[in-house]
């Protein structure tokens, strides 16, 4: 297997194994460093402009009287913390760090603030305790392990949250005094490298629902009691895999609610008594598609849900004593995440994403009833750079056969289509989402815009086998030794756009990033004659030396979906299928882009594919941000990025 050491990646220029000097040079005061990446011209800086100043916001909690939200969103750099006092007031920041925001809690009762922030992009967060009102913050945490999934119990005065800081590989729950730090100690034990993180206290705070995710298709509830230590597995874990995600206690304080796959296909709602070996209730059965969220109001008189319904999000109210449910109709077509009630359990906040608006913040109002709803408020409206909306292209959802069948019937892969006005054929960028259990949703892509308006380019985005939203069965298919079976759904998607008149089979590059840069590196050694260009972002290039580098904290849960490296036969199954075990295979030009902060998929992954292209003397552009990690969230590294992107899309896919 072949290695690349960080020295070497960084060195100054070499000569490849042909003798031809690689071209490097530095960005954004050394931190970007470009090998073999012309300048960017000076008319795609200014092209790109407007689309590179596209804005948004995101709901992250309700103030304490309820008046007013908080919300992040970027002026500068990075993403930072404002508060919004009235619809379409002026958003008043609160945070100015070189970093950007993570996850947000709001304390209630009380007025502060817990968020996590990390340095670089390694996401090694810590835990910080904010009062808006001055700004000033104090960090909680170690400055060493790794914390997040931080929560208050109902007096705002402990928090619980999971942290790495017993072994740095273990994801333990931990309960804390945030006025004293030196309180923090362990409530539960991590038995194994799977994460552990809770969910909400109960009422007289001595016990906490916890969730434990083992993998896309395990996941389980515990209760943790805080007095005696003990721990009490409620949903999951027996006989055949499910999952089960923690929503909050019921009223009384003897249920609770959850998100569950154990009536079918799909992630339903459901109660269940606190007890172990208790069987959940059903309450959305009728529902066939995912229930992806949940929340319930302060006084658990009222519950809100959205749901996946094939990508598009649907919210709906429930009345939790009635179990009765209602779809609230006056959302607009979109993606909804973030619901959260008001504290007084009158207002329900979300951030709504469409495929023509980047996110903003709306609030719907309700009524006295449990499933009343009087009408939604846009609360923040973020800046498109000047752009024209009624321009921007909205996606066509479609499904194409590909090579096996489902009850006599060719599989069909759905995807997502956006396309230029004209008539074409266009040239086409195959977008392709990581996770691998994401999903590819018509959110807002200023990329995307960019691609057709700036490239004349046509955008195809599947969901390959593997991918979430599409049942318990669909998911699994590309597990273990199954993995290029997703890789064999994009041949046929090549397949489907050579049947297309509109779109050009001869110009076609794929695109993606983490998993999804994998199976860019995948479909060059597989269809480097159907490609005519490959843009890899921090992709896998072995799943060996991925699962033998990756972060200890995350690598039991990765061997769970891509295969144990340590069994003789699954590893390898591994190396057969890893693209640079393949790299003779590719012939089409690369552009791979990492950050060499990055803990999941670490530097060396992208470092030892290019040594092997440039070995072999191919094509490969590299870009590297000494300052981020899994992908780029600092604009000024950002915006090069994407004009550099733009560039090689240009000179090798539409020219």
């Amino acid at each position: 297997m072949r290695t690349l050491m960080l020295a070497a990646a960084l060195a100054a220029a070499t000569a490849t194994a042909f003798g031809a000097e690689i071209s490097r040079r530095t960005a954004n005061e050394g931190q970007l460093v470009m090998e073999d990446v012309p300048e960017i011209p000076a008319a795609i800086v200014d092209r790109l402009n407007r689309y590179q100043n596209v804005r948004s916001a995101r709901f992250r909690g309700w103030q304490s009287d309820g008046d007013g939200v908080f919300v992040t969103t970027r002026f500068a750099d990075v993403d930072q913390l404002h508060r919004v006092d009235m619809p379409l007031g002026a958003r008043r920041q609160i945070t100015y760090s070189d970093e950007p925001m993570g996850a947000i809690a709001v304390q209630n009762p009380g007025s502060k603030l817990l968020f996590t922030r990390d340095a670089g992009g390694s996401e090694f967060a810590q835990l910080f305790l904010l009062d808006p009102d001055s700004g000033n913050d104090v960090m909680l945490t170690d400055g060493e392990s790794r914390n997040g999934s931080a929560i208050w119990d109902r007096d705002g005065r402990r928090i619980a949250y999971q942290s790495t800081a017993r072994n740095g590989a273990s994801n333990d729950v931990w309960v804390m005094n945030p006025d004293e730090p030196e309180s923090a100690g362990i409530a539960l034990e991590s038995p194994d490298g799977t994460y552990w993180y809770p969910q909400e206290f109960s009422d007289s705070g001595s016990r906490v629902l916890a969730g434990n995710y083992v993998s896309i298709a395990d996941s389980r509830v515990h209760l943790v009691d805080l007095d005696t230590g003990d721990v009490t597995l409620l949903a999951g874990g027996t006989g055949a895999p499910t999952t089960n995600t923690p929503v909050a206690f019921d009223d009384e304080g003897d249920g609770f609610w959850l998100v569950t796959s154990q009536g079918g296909e799909f992630d339903q709602l459901a109660w269940q008594p606190l007890e172990a070996g208790a069987e959940p209730e059903i309450v959305t059965d009728e529902i066939p598609w995912n229930v992806t969220s949940a929340v319930i109001s302060d006084d658990r008189r009222r519950m809100a849900f959205t749901v996946n319904e094939n990508g598009m999000s649907a919210v709906y109210l429930l009345d939790p004593k009635s179990r009765r449910y209602r779809r609230v109709d006056d959302i607009p077509v979109g993606v909804v995440f973030d619901l959260s009630f008001s504290p007084d359990g009158r207002r329900l906040a979300m951030t709504l994403n469409s495929p023509s608006s980047p996110s903003d913040v709306y609030v719907l109002g309700l009524g006295r009833s449990a499933l009343a709803s009087d009408g939604l408020t846009r609360w923040t409206a973020s800046e498109v750079g000047g752009l024209d909306t009624s321009a921007f292209v909205t996606p066509e959802l479609i499904g194409y056969p590909t090579f096996d069948e489902v009850e006599g019937q060719p599989r069909e892969i759905p995807a997502w289509v956006y396309k230029p006005r004209g008539e074409g054929p266009f040239p086409v960028v195959v977008s392709i989402h990581g996770g691998p259990e994401a999903q590819a949703r018509p959110f807002f892509s200023s990329t995307y815009q960019l691609w057709l308006a700036e490239l004349g380019a046509a955008v195809v985005v599947p969901n390959v086998r593997g991918s979430n939203g599409y049942g318990k069965t669909y998911l699994g298919l590309d597990n273990g030794f199954k993995r290029e079976d997703s890789v064999r759904d994009i041949g046929a998607l090549l397949d489907w756009i050579g049947e297309r008149d509109d779109l050009d089979e001869s110009r076609v590059a794929v695109f993606g990033g983490s998993y999804g840069g994998y199976m860019v590196l995948a479909s060059a050694v597989h269809f480097s004659d159907r490609l005519k260009a490959a843009v890899d972002i921090v992709g896998i290039s072995s799943f060996v030396t991925f699962l033998e580098n990756t972060q200890d904290y995350r690598r039991d849960l990765r061997r769970v979906e891509y295969g144990d490296e340590r069994d003789p036969e699954m590893r390898a199954h591994l190396e057969r299928i890893s693209p640079v075990n393949n790299v003779d295979r590719i012939k089409v030009p690369m552009f791979i882009v990492q950050g060499e902060n990055d803990p999941r998929v670490p530097v060396t992954e992208s470092a030892q594919m290019v040594e092997a292209l440039r070995e072999q003397g191919n094509l490969v552009w590299y870009m590297n941000a000494l300052n981020e990690g899994h992908g780029y969230r600092r604009k000024e590294n950002r915006d090069i990025y994407q004009q550099a992107t733009v560039l090689f899309l240009r000179d090798y896919l539409t020219d």
